[in-house]
């Protein structure tokens, strides 16, 4: 297990699915955990999983397309923790089911506003934070649509390609101040957002996107979380700048 003992997390999503379990990693190596969603009942239930879990945690109510909230929320689990070393922008939505020509342009701006603009308030926030104690790593949770594309997802698609790019353009911006900036490229996670799409075990939906994997499966979120856990560790010191996958194969075929 990553040692974190002394260390503080900002999460965002953190409410359920990928975010919650990489609160509760973060927790078992002795990290306090700021969890952040506009999901209140699920931000609790997260706090109450990290303190079962060995770790403390605060749970800020936080929209990530709002860049005063972010910053709210970094200065909330400095306030209450005494520093903040990293930070995983993990937040993000779906969005509406259109082809580009027909995609509505409130959609657009509603997507992106969480999906890239969230991730740019928790660098923007975050990054300050974290050279003033010392340093840290940052995890922004894109996609494997961050990478291939995807019919009728255009704004889904584009936002999780553009996480990547600011990936990069940070970690070459922070590597020599002790910042390490990566992403991690999910493929289907069985998560609530995919629950709202109606992709549910059994579904024929469900069992078509488990064949896009070579695995024939979807992954978990704790899946996801030991990646991103491990990231943050010290034993990924010279990985910087990465687009990672974990996608069961998805991205290989």
């Amino acid at each position: 297990m990553a040692g974190f003992k002394g260390m503080v997390a900002l999460i965002t999503g953190g409410g359920s699915g990928i975010g919650r379990e990489t609160a509760i990693g973060f927790a078992r190596g002795g990290a306090s955990v700021v969890v952040c969603d506009v999901d209140e009942a699920g931000g609790a239930q997260t706090v109450t999983l990290v303190e079962e879990a060995g770790g403390a945690a605060l749970f800020v109510r936080t929209d990530v397309g709002e860049a005063d909230q972010v910053e709210a929320a970094v200065t909330a689990g400095v306030q209450a923790f005494g520093s903040l070393n990293f930070v995983v922008n993990n937040a993000g939505i779906g969005g509406e089911s259109a082809l580009t020509g027909a995609y509505s342009v409130e959609g657009w701006h509603t997507v992106m506003g969480v999906n890239l603009h969230g991730v740019f308030y928790g660098m923007r926030y975050g990054i300050p934070a974290i050279l003033a104690s010392g340093g840290g790593a940052i995890v922004n949770i894109s996609s494997i649509l961050g990478l291939v594309g995807w019919a009728a997802a255009p704004a889904y698609v584009a936002s999780k390609h553009a996480v990547a790019g600011l990936t990069k353009a940070a970690a070459i911006e922070y590597a020599q101040q002790g910042i390490r900036v990566n992403s991690v490229h999910p493929g289907f996670i069985d998560t609530p957002l995919l629950e709202k799409a109606g992709i549910t075990p059994g579904s024929d939906g469900y069992a078509f996107i488990a064949g896009k994997h070579a695995l024939n499966r979807l992954g978990t979120p704790q899946e996801v979380a030991n990646l991103v856990v491990w990231l943050c560790s010290d034993e990924a010191s010279f990985v910087t700048g990465s687009n990672m996958t974990v996608d069961g194969g998805y991205t290989c075929q």
